[in-house]
């Protein structure tokens, strides 16, 4: 019971945070986003550090959780524009509905790892499903540093999503092409 209580008020958090930025993310605002009795977030997460860092390993566990299912049900793309459609449905979870959610405290969590590094060790990318289904891909097509390529592309597609909840908008799939494209280009001798 304790652990289900444990993981709601993780979950509350991660929306509060969300809806609230990290200023609104206190003991009190998660017992009432929750519809519990003041006090009953910090007899679970006596500090604040204590709820988010909590939240912060929920966050990685949905995450972890959300690619590996991807992973394990996409195939390796057999082209160039699979992958681009592959990446452009993924983008689109992360803007929308509950990956929009999951996006805003993943950024906000993000920054607040720069002071604390705790947080940091806790948010670094983890081996997924859903990065080896980019990497076979590019590996499958023979180019050198199929591992770099995937971070490097796979880090330019995290920027995008996070320009758009930014600034507002979508990704198209011009630009996730733009991207794949360049993922995609022999290295120049020299």
């Amino acid at each position: 019971m304790a652990d289900d209580r444990r993981t709601v008020l993780a979950d509350t958090a991660l929306g509060v945070l969300a809806e609230s930025g990290m200023r609104g993310l206190t003991h009190r605002a998660v017992d009432r986003a929750a519809g519990l009795p003041p006090g009953t977030t910090s007899a679970y997460y006596r500090t604040r550090k204590a709820l988010l860092t909590a939240l912060v390993r929920r966050l990685v566990a949905l995450d972890q959780a959300e690619l590996q299912e991807i992973g394990s049900r996409t195939p390796v793309p057999r082209d160039a524009e699979e992958l681009v459609a592959q990446i452009a449905a993924f983008v689109e979870r992360r803007l929308t509905a509950e990956g929009r959610r999951r996006s805003l405290a993943r950024y906000a969590c993000a920054i607040e790892s720069v002071h604390h590094p705790e947080l940091r060790e806790i948010l670094v990318p983890h081996e997924n499903a859903g990065q080896r289904v980019v990497r076979d891909f590019l590996a499958a097509l023979g180019l050198a540093d199929a591992d770099a390529r995937t971070v490097t592309l796979l880090t330019c597609v995290d920027g995008l999503v996070f320009d758009r909840l930014v600034s507002g908008g979508s990704v198209s799939d011009q630009e996730i092409r733009r991207l794949v494209g360049a993922a995609l280009r022999p290295d120049e001798a020299g």
